[in-house]
Protein backbone atom coordinates (compact mmCIF):
# COMPACT_ATOMS: atom_id res chain seq x y z
CA UNK A 1 0.00 0.00 0.00
CA UNK A 2 1.52 3.39 -0.98
CA UNK A 3 -0.90 5.74 1.59
CA UNK A 4 -1.95 5.09 4.73
CA UNK A 5 -3.89 7.41 6.75
CA UNK A 6 -5.29 7.28 9.90
CA UNK A 7 -6.08 9.09 12.83
CA UNK A 8 -4.02 8.11 16.48
CA UNK A 9 -5.35 8.42 19.76
CA UNK A 10 -4.83 11.74 21.07
CA UNK A 11 -6.23 13.62 18.05
CA UNK A 12 -9.41 15.02 17.42
CA UNK A 13 -12.21 12.86 16.63
CA UNK A 14 -14.62 11.81 15.00
CA UNK A 15 -13.32 14.25 12.66
CA UNK A 16 -14.62 14.04 8.77
CA UNK A 17 -11.09 13.35 7.45
CA UNK A 18 -7.50 11.70 9.05
CA UNK A 19 -5.06 13.25 10.50
CA UNK A 20 -2.07 11.82 9.60
CA UNK A 21 -0.99 10.20 5.96
CA UNK A 22 2.43 8.15 5.65
CA UNK A 23 3.33 7.70 2.23
CA UNK A 24 6.09 5.27 0.37
CA UNK A 25 6.05 6.03 -3.14
CA UNK A 26 8.04 7.52 -5.62
CA UNK A 27 5.97 9.07 -8.01
CA UNK A 28 4.29 12.08 -6.85
CA UNK A 29 0.85 13.51 -8.56
CA UNK A 30 -0.43 16.78 -7.87
CA UNK A 31 -3.66 17.76 -9.30
CA UNK A 32 -4.54 21.78 -9.71
CA UNK A 33 -7.18 23.29 -8.06
CA UNK A 34 -10.64 22.27 -9.72
CA UNK A 35 -14.05 23.51 -9.70
CA UNK A 36 -17.68 22.66 -10.43
CA UNK A 37 -16.78 23.23 -13.98
CA UNK A 38 -17.58 20.25 -17.20
CA UNK A 39 -14.91 19.62 -19.74
CA UNK A 40 -16.60 22.10 -21.90
CA UNK A 41 -16.52 25.27 -19.26
CA UNK A 42 -20.12 25.36 -18.65
CA UNK A 43 -21.20 25.70 -14.95
CA UNK A 44 -22.06 23.05 -12.40
CA UNK A 45 -24.73 23.81 -9.67
CA UNK A 46 -24.74 27.54 -9.49
CA UNK A 47 -25.09 28.89 -5.59
CA UNK A 48 -25.41 25.25 -4.61
CA UNK A 49 -22.38 24.82 -2.35
CA UNK A 50 -22.84 21.03 -1.67
CA UNK A 51 -23.40 20.47 -6.02
CA UNK A 52 -20.18 22.12 -6.31
CA UNK A 53 -18.33 20.47 -4.05
CA UNK A 54 -19.19 16.97 -5.82
CA UNK A 55 -18.50 18.41 -9.31
CA UNK A 56 -15.36 19.47 -8.26
CA UNK A 57 -14.24 16.47 -6.25
CA UNK A 58 -15.48 14.51 -9.45
CA UNK A 59 -13.14 16.59 -11.74
CA UNK A 60 -10.31 15.87 -9.37
CA UNK A 61 -11.16 11.91 -9.67
CA UNK A 62 -10.94 12.62 -13.33
CA UNK A 63 -7.35 14.40 -12.77
CA UNK A 64 -6.17 11.28 -10.81
CA UNK A 65 -7.20 8.61 -13.10
CA UNK A 66 -5.59 10.45 -15.54
CA UNK A 67 -2.44 10.12 -13.57
CA UNK A 68 -3.25 6.64 -13.05
CA UNK A 69 -4.27 7.32 -9.35
CA UNK A 70 -7.34 7.26 -7.57
CA UNK A 71 -8.50 9.11 -4.01
CA UNK A 72 -6.99 5.78 -2.53
CA UNK A 73 -3.72 6.87 -3.58
CA UNK A 74 -4.26 11.36 -2.30
CA UNK A 75 -2.17 11.99 1.10
CA UNK A 76 -4.09 15.24 1.25
CA UNK A 77 -6.94 17.31 -0.53
CA UNK A 78 -7.26 21.53 -0.05
CA UNK A 79 -10.27 23.39 0.14
CA UNK A 80 -10.63 26.28 -0.65
CA UNK A 81 -14.58 27.83 -0.01
CA UNK A 82 -15.85 31.10 -0.92
CA UNK A 83 -17.25 33.27 2.29
CA UNK A 84 -16.84 30.13 4.41
CA UNK A 85 -18.70 30.34 7.67
CA UNK A 86 -19.28 27.51 10.27
CA UNK A 87 -22.80 27.29 8.90
CA UNK A 88 -22.24 26.11 5.84
CA UNK A 89 -19.77 22.71 7.05
CA UNK A 90 -23.59 20.53 6.58
CA UNK A 91 -23.52 21.38 2.76
CA UNK A 92 -19.87 21.00 2.55
CA UNK A 93 -20.01 17.75 4.03
CA UNK A 94 -23.55 17.14 1.95
CA UNK A 95 -21.24 17.83 -1.22
CA UNK A 96 -18.76 15.22 -0.51
CA UNK A 97 -21.14 12.39 0.89
CA UNK A 98 -23.09 12.60 -2.69
CA UNK A 99 -20.15 11.99 -4.58
CA UNK A 100 -18.30 9.23 -2.20
CA UNK A 101 -19.48 6.47 -3.37
CA UNK A 102 -19.56 7.37 -7.13
CA UNK A 103 -15.66 8.20 -7.23
CA UNK A 104 -14.42 5.92 -4.42
CA UNK A 105 -13.70 8.31 -2.06
CA UNK A 106 -13.51 6.99 1.29
CA UNK A 107 -14.82 8.54 4.46
CA UNK A 108 -13.58 9.44 6.75
CA UNK A 109 -11.63 11.86 4.25
CA UNK A 110 -7.60 11.54 3.61
CA UNK A 111 -5.95 14.42 5.23
CA UNK A 112 -7.76 17.83 4.33
CA UNK A 113 -7.93 21.82 4.49
CA UNK A 114 -10.48 24.02 4.68
CA UNK A 115 -9.47 27.21 3.96
CA UNK A 116 -12.18 30.16 3.78
CA UNK A 117 -11.18 32.51 1.06
CA UNK A 118 -13.15 35.73 0.13
CA UNK A 119 -13.83 35.24 -3.45
CA UNK A 120 -11.82 32.57 -6.16
CA UNK A 121 -11.38 33.06 -10.00
CA UNK A 122 -15.15 34.01 -10.94
CA UNK A 123 -17.97 35.08 -9.20
CA UNK A 124 -19.99 32.03 -9.44
CA UNK A 125 -17.40 29.55 -8.11
CA UNK A 126 -18.10 28.54 -4.58
CA UNK A 127 -15.48 25.89 -4.53
CA UNK A 128 -12.23 24.55 -5.23
CA UNK A 129 -10.26 21.35 -4.66
CA UNK A 130 -6.43 20.58 -4.94
CA UNK A 131 -5.14 17.24 -4.67
CA UNK A 132 -1.60 15.35 -4.13
CA UNK A 133 -1.01 11.56 -4.38
CA UNK A 134 1.50 9.30 -4.33
CA UNK A 135 2.18 6.27 -6.46
CA UNK A 136 4.74 3.44 -5.41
Amino acid sequence: MTVQHFTPEGMLQPAPYHHVAVGTGATHIHVSGQVARRADGTPVAPGDLAGQVAQALRNTSVGLAGAGASFADVLRLTFYVTRWSPEKISDFMAGVEAVADEIGLQLPMPLASLIGVEYLFEPDVLVEVEATALLG
